[in-house]
């Protein structure tokens, strides 16, 4: 069937798909599996917890296909539907306290402040480096920094800081307020930062 005015180019697959044919679905997910498992991993941090939480997105996208209107690109619906199946994973492990990273926590001034926030702001722009660099020993840390996180702080940090959403949407994906989303993100952040300190930037003013 040729494509309708206004169609994406995926909208013949995606009939198809809506239709029962396997392969289609097949066709239509291959290209962004990749992507659909990496976000996945990073909210879940585990492997095997990881490769359940694709074979249910995945499940779950070939029974909602159907619903599907077109109104955005299929890899864009189709990874919405994959961050809340890893944030539905996260939910069913036993909850995390979150005065379990008080020890990691820099000192605050008396009018609630962080005393070196320029530093705290420097380090928190190099947050995709630090997950891209080569160094074994760094990806290692990074990943268990982040498991050290509770579930809420780890799905807003990698929500915003390693796939790039913007506050008032991870605000609306999560039924959250943005200002809730401003502190757990703080707080994720100053916990990683003490966790991966050697790797942090020098404070402004501290340099030789």
């Amino acid at each position: 069937m040729p494509l309708q005015p206004g169609e994406r180019p995926e909208a013949p697959l995606v009939r198809r798909a809506s239709e029962g044919d396997s392969e289609a679905f097949e066709d239509l997910v291959r290209p962004h599996l990749g992507m659909f498992y990496r976000v996945i991993e990073r909210i879940l941090g585990n492997e095997a917890e990881s490769q359940d939480a694709l074979q249910d997105a995945l499940l779950t996208l070939h029974r909602e296909l159907p619903g599907f209107q077109g109104a955005s690109r299929f890899s864009t619906w189709a990874y919405r539907i994959c961050v809340n199946q890893a944030l539905m994973a996260r939910r069913k492990r036993v909850r995390r306290r979150e005065d379990a990273l008080e020890d990691l926590m820099p000192r605050f001034q008396d009018d609630g402040h962080h005393m070196d926030m320029d530093a705290v702001l420097a380090w928190s722009e190099e947050a995709e480096a630090l997950v891209r660099a080569e160094s074994e020993e760094l990806r290692t840390r990074v990943k268990a920094g982040l498991d050290r996180l509770s579930d809420d702080q780890r799905a807003v940090f990698v929500l915003k800081d390693l796939e790039g959403w913007d506050s008032d949407e991870i605000s609306r994906h999560l039924g959250i307020s943005r200002e809730l989303v401003r502190q757990r993100l703080h707080r994720a952040r100053l916990a990683l930062r003490a966790l991966l300190t050697d790797f942090a930037p020098a404070p402004k003013g501290n340099l030789p």
